[in-house]
């Protein structure tokens, strides 16, 4: 073999290396992503403060710079599904971290839904996330 003939053939096997390197790279899927709760436990009232973390599941770290776009919360928890409030975004305090002021009237379970585009993924992530509205 001659050199030309094996640079060239250590170029291939590094090029087709450098391609199942690629293939094999894993992107992240939207179910890589979750919003939590960052207390369970929330005092009940007008003006009452929820915040979610959203975590990219495989690193744990905080996402920030999501754009969400379906807000809502319901006493579904304690079969009061048609018990909807009022809750609107607040600015964030932290990267990665949402929040929104809603009137939580009635202390016990309430459910917050969230729907929401993560830059740069497709897909849309949905989460149901249940706290508890404390007296």
């Amino acid at each position: 073999m001659t050199t030309s003939s094996m640079k060239r053939a250590a170029v291939a096997a590094l090029a087709a290396a450098l391609s199942v390197a690629a293939l094999s790279t894993a992107r992240a899927d939207i179910t890589d992503y979750e919003f939590r709760l960052v207390q369970t436990d929330i005092k009940q009232g007008n003006g009452a403060i929820v915040a979610v973390r959203l975590v990219d599941k495989r690193s744990g770290k905080a996402v920030p710079d999501a754009v969400i776009f379906a807000t809502r919360i319901d006493m579904a928890p304690d079969g009061m599904e048609t018990m909807v409030a009022p809750i609107e975004a607040l600015p964030s305090t932290e990267p990665g971290v949402y929040r929104f002021k809603a009137n939580l009237m009635m202390a016990g379970g309430w459910r917050l839904s969230l729907g929401a585009k993560i830059q740069g993924e497709t897909g849309t992530i949905e989460n149901k996330l249940v706290l508890k509205a404390t007296p």
